[in-house]
């Protein structure tokens, strides 16, 4: 892209180093603006690598407002789930890049603390050096490798153990979407593992459980309740790409109403996650913007 402006060329990148680091579409879109007028003000005769420059412009943008976000969702009304996010179908295939943006991911980076959570993400998901982490975060780079090291046992200690093959993924979305819109209570049961739990997020704007649910009987029980009145009512239930993975959007005249992920383990669906807060759906609009995977986020 010679002589395209490095910001637009590599505001994908941008984009997914704020999204992984902040679990919100809105707040990465802030993050960018704030990122585009600083780049817009700065001296750029004097930056001899755009790209690390404007990463590191939007890494520590991401940290401040991840830090002040911190103490906004401990007021939260019910569990807080990160911001759904269409990607492209194709992104489900690169299963390692797929991995570092799927909602049971995010959720686990939000167990991290700021600062290990942007060390993990520059690290592991881009791949940057212990070196260039600690030049990105004015860090001495032992300190880095301490906190990379630690952030990492963390992640791999909770994420999922069990890869499900794409076609059963697909196989059982679809199963899950039939149950669900023919108010079938068995063959949702039948569908989860023993230990399943689920999540919704409403934020305290629409009517979801504030506590998780547990057990086949409650959570097929709770998410016919949800979703069965509304799909006789017009409302629609579709296979989607969700952040990466395989999953359900949930319509109503082609509006997104919400965002259904969820974990497949051997013994069936292991944890769901609904997310239907209205103010966090922005990521669920068919916008080219919002299909945020290329090649500028492969390497660096």
């Amino acid at each position: 892209m010679s002589g395209s402006d490095p910001y637009l060329e590599h505001r994908r990148l941008l984009f997914g180093t704020a999204y992984r680091l902040l679990g919100s579409v809105a707040d990465a879109e802030d993050v960018l603006q704030d990122a585009w007028l600083n780049w817009n003000a700065a001296d750029r005769t004097a930056v001899r690598n755009p790209r690390a420059y404007l990463v590191r412009m939007v890494t520590n943008l991401a940290l401040n407002r991840l830090n002040s976000a911190r103490a906004t969702r401990e007021t939260y009304v019910g569990p807080w789930l990160p911001e759904p996010l269409l990607t492209s179908p194709d992104i489900a295939q690169e299963t390692e890049l797929a991995d570092t943006v799927s909602t049971a991911m995010l959720v686990i980076l939000e167990t991290l603390s700021p600062l290990e959570r942007a060390v993990f993400v520059l690290r592991e998901v881009f791949g940057y050096t212990h070196a260039e982490i600690a030049d990105t975060l004015d860090r001495p780079e032992a300190t880095v490798r301490q906190i990379a090291r630690r952030a990492r046992t963390h992640v791999q200690a909770r994420r999922p153990r069990f890869d499900a093959d794409p076609a059963q993924r697909e196989k059982v979305t679809a199963r899950f979407i039939a149950a669900c819109s023919g108010g079938d209570l068995n063959a949702v049961m039948q569908l989860l593992a023993p230990d399943v739990t689920a999540w919704s997020d409403g934020g305290g704007k629409v009517t979801a459980a504030l506590r998780p649910v547990h057990g086949p009987d409650n959570v097929a029980r709770w998410f016919l309740g949800v979703l069965a009145k509304p799909v006789s009512a017009g409302v629609a239930l579709r296979p989607a790409t969700i952040n990466g993975e395989l999953g359900i959007l949930v319509t109503l005249d082609d509006r997104p109403l919400g965002a259904l992920t969820y974990d497949l383990a051997e013994d069936g669906i292991q944890n769901l996650r609904l997310q239907i807060n209205p103010d966090k759906l922005t990521g669920l609009n068919p916008d080219p913007r919002a299909t945020r995977t290329s090649e500028d986020e492969r390497g660096h």
